[in-house]
């Protein structure tokens, strides 16, 4: 790794995660952040214990009990107070949704409330209190259940794990499949569908906030022993590590106000617009240097001069640079327009690849996975579909596609051609899919 990575503080864009409504202070405990998010119907503190930065971009909740006669998650979330969540991810752990439930020991709440039934998806009435699947009154009627929404309202879990009993699965139930398969390998319970209830948690999440996730894992019956414990910990880490958010370096290079001006300039030329920003990214264009060193090309886009193909200014840039090492680095902000692409700069977010020819940079494991973690990720934060991650090669059949100078409008490059891209999308596809960082 180049020396200056060893100096450069790795960092993530990162908003804090807000308290939800109606939450108290923060006491510090030994295994993190416990907050009360609620109260149950005969008073009891609903708590969540916080792991991680509080300033962490990705958030995962589990939730180790929502019925009080299922308590062996519960084992798994106090384990989980003595992990370190991957960076950029912050781990939320409620030991007890329905405490009520678990002193009593009823299925259901206080009121005799199924809180799984009483969530505002697809609610309807049925049976009356203690009945095994009594919905309530109405949708969120019950503290507990509001307790829950509430919490997800404010942190926006990137993923929610809910503990049940006894059917030792995982359910495959509409969440995110690569993240469910991923937990079912991990714990060693097999990945099978149930029918999806009613008011249940998981139905609403996927309804109300559609590019998340939320699935159900079924344990055994009776108490976990202690290497099964470990295994769901360890499928929960996995999971987190999957959805966490590349590390990327800054290295910004110089893109001042002359530059600006510069790109200004250019992007009336070439598109029409009257902006040096880049207002709206709807596609992801990747390239390889043609060259085998970080620093040559760092400095080719630092330098502000006429490019040797087409003699104009600004100096040909993009957006994030990833080294044969697997390090990103992010060169200019993706709020400002880049010159990498012909006819596409106006729209496009660019990332160049330390390398001299597709097979290379495909080959080297380190520097694939890069790539695809932080495309995906950019996926996430801009909305940008799978077919509009193209090669630079591809630039010429994307829909966005705009070049006012004649003489340019069939210019492209041969770097990550239609063949290697398609190699490309398929392992995008294969990871979890893009959420929003907020």
């Amino acid at each position: 790794m180049s020396a200056w990575l060893a100096l450069v503080a790795v960092a993530a864009s990162a908003v804090g995660a807000p308290a939800p409504a109606g939450a108290g202070p923060e006491p510090q405990s030994a295994s993190g952040r416990v907050q009360t998010i609620g109260r149950s119907v005969q008073g009891r503190p609903i708590r969540a214990v916080r792991i991680g930065s509080p300033r962490a971009p990705v958030r995962v909740l589990v939730v180790g009990q929502i019925h009080g006669t299922e308590p062996a998650g519960q084992a798994v979330t106090r384990r989980l107070r003595r992990t370190r969540p991957p960076r950029g991810v912050e781990l939320w752990l409620v030991d007890q949704l329905n405490p009520d439930g678990a002193a009593a020991g009823t299925r259901q709440n206080a009121r005799g409330v199924d809180l799984n039934r009483n969530f505002p998806f697809g609610w309807r009435p049925g049976g009356t209190p203690f009945d095994t699947y009594y919905s309530g009154p109405g949708p969120l009627s019950e503290p507990e259940s509001r307790a829950a929404a509430d919490l997800i309202r404010g942190i926006r879990p990137r993923v929610t794990l809910y503990y049940h009993q006894m059917m030792r699965l995982v359910d495959r139930g509409g969440g995110d499949r690569a993240l469910e398969r991923l937990y079912s390998r991990r714990s060693g319970l097999p990945y099978e569908a149930i029918p999806l209830p009613a008011g249940a948690a998981t139905g609403w999440q996927h309804d109300a906030f559609p590019h998340d996730t939320a699935f159900v894992v079924e344990l055994p019956a009776g108490r976990l022993a202690a290497r099964a414990v470990g295994r769901h910990a360890g499928a929960v880490a996995a999971v987190a590590r999957a959805i966490a958010p590349p590390p990327v370096a800054r290295r910004p290079i110089p893109f001042g106000a002359e530059r600006k001006r510069e790109m200004r300039a250019y992007a009336r030329r070439h598109y029409g617009i009257d902006d040096y920003r880049l207002r709206r990214p709807r596609v992801i264009v990747e390239h390889y240097t043609a060259s085998n060193s970080f620093e040559s090309a760092f400095q080719t886009f630092a330098r502000d001069t006429p490019d040797v193909e087409l003699g104009e200014l600004p100096g040909v840039c993009a957006h994030y640079l990833i080294d044969r090492d697997g390090t990103i680095a992010r060169l200019v902000a993706t709020t400002i327009m880049c010159r990498h692409t012909v006819g596409l700069n106006h729209t496009a977010i660019g990332i160049e690849h330390v390398g001299v020819s597709d097979a290379q940079v495909l080959g080297n494991r380190r520097q694939r996975a890069a790539s695809l973690r932080l495309t995906r990720m950019l996926q996430g934060r801009y909305r940008i579909r799978l077919r509009d991650v193209i090669g630079h090669n591809e630039s010429r059949s994307s829909p966005f596609h705009r070049e006012r100078v004649k003489r340019l409008r069939r210019q492209t490059h041969g770097d990550f051609t239609r063949s290697s891209m398609r190699r490309y999308r398929r392992a995008l596809r294969r990871l979890p899919s893009p959420s929003s960082l907020r």
